[in-house]
């Protein structure tokens, strides 16, 4: 079980790290992340077997540039479009799903800093992050009675800020260069402390034992008594007290996640259909390609990928329209969420069908320990609980029918 305490701070990592790429531009972020895919894919079945954890793949993850697309142009970043962001993700999640979901939090944390940091703070924080260093969150709780029931203090004392709790859900901490926690003050308001690791009183542990995204390493972070600089600590309840579209940019990239698992899923079953599966003895054929009824199928989990990805990139494109106006309005927030919502019912449905459909189609063979097959299925199967799609039909046929807004948080 590994921990980053005070003592266990991981300074080798810092020590290795080679220059980080700046990448300029949309074409450039594509191109890159097509790139690293291929490198990722290699040995992604065998580190959720072994739940090896990524420690060498997330450093050329971060060194790709990547993970600061999103920095603004104004202050060095290539600040890509959310149709970018989306099939990056997508991208990466479709080679290593816990790789595309380590940089999901940090992508937010990211805007959140956009949204509410001072000019010093952008400054500061976007050059860490243009220079390859990472995010990891300390947000959910367990034991709670929902996930905006926050037990976490962030309190002022004197010129610092002193966080108090326990986290877990903690998707990138491990990894991270900043441990970004949410937690309440006297006026049970939020906000995000960034803290560095190695800070005293900070301590990640790697006890996630989820049967899906085996590798997030998404287990306790532990805050006692942790003083962080003010220049380090950000009031996150104004990006939910005034309209913007940091929860509809947070649930997208969940989408697109998703939608990476259905393509990794879908392309192991054309794989395993082509080379090793039979066709059933009534079909007549002499390839398992050729039974009628396995190429239905196929042909049916394709228009249900491609509805999801439509949508999805229906959804970013309403994103960057509003991200380009003067001002955010709730209505622009709202119409965001519900079009975020509606891709979001269609990738977690189509990642769930496409592992389940894997093995019947593909046939017994495809069950066998080796091949590993099954973790398509769990890895849909665990990161789609992030957020229950039966609120997302509600959230959008409320809209429709009865005209409600969805509440603003980071799950809308």
């Amino acid at each position: 079980m590994a921990e980053i305490g005070e003592a266990a701070s991981s300074n080798t990592r810092d020590e290795s790290r080679h220059a980080v790429r700046v990448i300029a531009d949309d074409a450039q972020a594509i191109a890159v992340a097509h790139e690293l895919a291929g490198r990722l894919a290699q040995g992604a079945a065998e580190r959720d077997t072994e739940r090896r954890l990524p420690h060498e793949e997330i450093e050329w993850f971060s060194q790709s540039g990547l993970w600061a697309i999103t920095v603004p142009k104004t202050y060095g970043g290539a600040g890509v479009s959310l149709v970018t962001l989306t099939e990056v993700v997508k991208i990466i999640a479709a080679a290593d799903p816990s790789l595309g979901q380590l940089p999901q939090n940090h992508f937010g944390l990211v805007d959140v800093i956009a949204l509410t940091g001072t000019e010093e703070q952008k400054k500061y924080f976007f050059a860490q992050v243009l220079g390859g260093k990472r995010f990891g969150n300390g947000f959910s709780e367990k034991g709670t009675k929902n996930v905006l029931d926050l037990k976490t203090s962030v309190k002022r004392d004197g010129g610092d800020y002193v966080v108090q709790g326990t986290k877990f859900y903690s998707t990138g901490a491990l990894f991270a260069d900043f441990v970004p926690v949410l937690g309440l003050d006297s006026e049970r308001k939020g906000w995000l402390a960034y803290i560095p690791k190695g800070t005293p009183g900070l301590t990640v542990i790697d006890d996630w034992s989820g049967f899906g995204q085996r590798t997030t390493a998404s287990g306790t972070v532990v805050l006692e008594s942790v003083r962080v600089p003010a220049s380090h600590v950000l009031p996150a309840h104004r990006v939910s007290d005034f309209p913007t579209l940091n929860g509809p940019i947070s649930q997208i990239i969940q989408a697109a996640i998703d939608a990476g698992i259905a393509k990794a899923a879908l392309d192991d079953t054309l794989t395993f259909v082509r080379s090793r599966s039979r066709p059933w003895i009534d079909s007549g054929v002499e390839r398992a390609s050729d039974d009628p009824l396995t190429v239905r199928e196929i042909g049916h989990l394709h228009i249900q990928l491609h509805a999801a990805e439509a949508l999805l990139e229906r959804a970013a494109r309403v994103i960057d329209e509003i991200a380009a106006k003067a001002e955010t309005t709730e209505d622009d927030v709202a119409r965001a969420s519900v079009a975020v919502g509606e891709a979001k019912v269609l990738t977690t449905e189509v990642a769930l069908l496409a592992g389940e459909k894997l093995f019947e189609l593909a046939g017994t063979q495809s069950t066998l320990g080796e091949h590993n097959l099954d973790r398509h299925w769990r890895n849909a199967r665990v990161h789609t609980l992030h957020d229950p799609v039966r609120w997302k039909y509600h959230l959008v046929g409320n809209y429709y029918l009865n005209g409600i807004k969805p509440a603003r948080h980071p799950w809308n």
